[in-house]
């Protein structure tokens, strides 16, 4: 694969963009009256308006053209036949197979493998949610714990958040922090004889996870739980059956190498989704990313959402320098998607090296972070109206239903939404016979994204979701990076295993004289 930056489009990008930097986004906006219609699209209950970007017509075309010049088409082929496109691990990265009809076949799985796992979750999320399922003394389940860290535990932490309805099902706690308080927390709240462990991890050899887990079964053992009885309040979601049966647990539910952590959600990692929301929601998840999916594959790049997502991202990143990405749902019930993006976006994508080895020549991701909004207007906010550094901006706005929009927090809900976008593109200068104190001026020209769901549904989230998904992997193509492996995760995770045994087990070791000061503070259990 041939390094971005030796491509025509690159240089020719580079040329608009130095075109560009004379002409302010507010003179583009005023000078075409149809700029709004010419910048947006809508397909699977998604609507996306990206006029406010500092984009033309010419801009778009040579983003396409660098996508195709990296050869996108055939990248998205790999990726959805089950070719091997996550180089260094030589796995395919099918989580599109997940949410597949059974009906679809591609080569070397058909998705009755995927389907044979969803029929017993299925069993599973009726055993437990009528109440056939009990505890150990009897008791129905009430509650039910998931352990897992990463994309074991963020995606459906978010869909959970997002979807949750009290009353519909178990309660569904997370734990991932390897902290003691966030387990032990939890528990405080638990009776044990009602309470569900799901403990998710693909290698099943996370040491958090595991840690967590067997406080849990310890936990159970000194509420009167004999070993026969923790079958009835572990199940495990894992690749790795020996670990699993070593460990004790007897329910498993499986899911493939060739499905990534984070995005695994639409696997049996989102067992607590259905459990807690039941299959039915679980299925209309899967739905609308299969619909996204089907948009990705089919609709012209011009109108194609993830492709866009990506081109303006890689717009702003590699030829307008913004560093930032900044990520807002007006949705109090989207409060963990910016987590969830964070480890998509930066895992897959934070890379040094192309996929065959070769150092990179440019920039990759920038740093991906964000709140709900309202509440961000009243923290960081002001930076981005002012500051002298810039970031990318997304608004996700879930429509509000008409009988909702009567509520005046709904009607402001929109409003703020509406209002931040036109307040960054727009600004406030000053105008002839008037004066603007400096203070109160605001240069405007900042550039948005703003992406309406037609509802917060399962359907719907499902889309948002794998449309994000998609953007990842098309950015990954045009940087010619693998977005499917980790390794950057994996140096300090052995160092904390040689660490650990350190803090018990005091012996020779060779860290820098900063780790090896730090370490006998916290020997002797104090500060001196």
């Amino acid at each position: 694969m041939t390094s971005p930056v030796s491509q025509p489009a690159w240089r020719d990008l580079q040329n608009l963009a130095q075109r560009l930097a004379g002409q302010p986004l507010q003179q583009l906006f005023a000078a075409d009256v149809e700029r709004a219609a010419r910048f947006s699209c809508a397909d699977v209950g998604l609507y996306l308006d990206y006029s406010r970007q500092h984009v033309t017509a010419e801009v778009m075309a040579a983003l396409q053209q660098l996508a195709m010049q990296q050869s996108l088409t055939a990248r998205r082929t790999a990726l959805f036949t089950g070719a091997v496109v996550n180089d260094s691990e030589q796995q395919p990265a099918w989580h599109t197979a997940l949410r597949a009809p059974r009906t679809v076949i591609a080569e070397g799985l058909t998705t009755a493998v995927v389907h044979n796992v969803l029929a017993a979750m299925r069993t599973c999320v009726q055993e437990v949610r009528s109440g056939q399922w009990q505890g150990f003394t009897g008791k129905t389940i009430s509650d039910v714990v998931h352990i897992g860290i990463g994309g074991s535990e963020l995606g459906p932490r978010l869909v959970y958040r997002a979807l949750a309805q009290p009353g519909h099902g178990p309660r569904v706690h997370f734990v991932a922090n390897v902290d003691p308080a966030t387990l032990d927390d939890t528990l405080a709240r638990l009776d044990p004889e009602t309470t569900l462990f799901v403990v998710v991890s693909k290698s099943f050899t996370t040491a958090e996870t595991l840690a967590n887990a067997r406080v849990a079964r310890r936990w159970l053992h000194q509420a009167g739980a004999g070993e026969h009885a923790l079958a009835r309040h572990f199940i495990a979601v894992s690749a790795n059956r020996a670990a699993v049966a070593e460990f004790g647990i007897r329910r498993m539910f499986e899911f493939g190498d060739w499905v990534g952590g984070r995005f695994s959600l639409w696997s049996a990692v989102g067992l607590s989704i259905a459990l807690a929301l039941g299959m039915e929601v679980f299925e209309q998840l899967l739905a609308g990313a299969h619909a996204a999916d089907q948009h990705f594959l089919h609709a012209p790049a011009e109108r194609n959402l993830p492709i866009i997502l990506a081109l303006i991202g890689i717009w702003n990143r590699n030829f307008l320098g913004l560093a930032g990405h900044v990520v807002v749902p007006y949705a109090e019930r989207l409060a963990h998607f910016t987590a969830w993006l964070q480890q998509l976006e930066m895992e897959s994508n934070g890379k040094g090296v192309a996929r065959h080895g070769a150092p990179l020549q440019t920039a990759t991701v920038p740093m991906v972070w964000g709140s709900v909004g309202t509440n961000a207007q009243h923290a960081y906010f002001q930076a981005l109206h002012q500051a002298g550094t810039m970031a990318d901006i997304d608004f996700i706005l879930p429509l509000a239903q008409p009988d909702a929009l009567a509520g005046e927090r709904e009607r402001q809900r929109v409003a703020n939404c509406l209002a931040q976008a036109e307040a960054l593109l727009w600004g406030r200068q000053q105008k002839p016979g008037q004066e603007v104190e400096p203070a109160r001026h605001f240069a405007g020209g900042r550039p948005s994204t703003t992406l309406l769901l037609q509802r917060l549904d399962a359907w719907h989230l499902g889309s948002l979701l794998a449309v994000y998904e998609h953007k990842v992997f098309v950015q990954g193509v045009i940087w010619d990076i693998n977005s499917f492996d980790q390794w950057g995760v994996e140096l300090g995770k052995e160092l904390a295993g040689e660490l650990l045994q350190e803090l018990t087990a005091p012996g020779s070791s060779s860290h820098d004289a900063a780790t090896e000061a730090l370490l006998e503070q916290v020997r002797r259990g104090g500060i001196n």
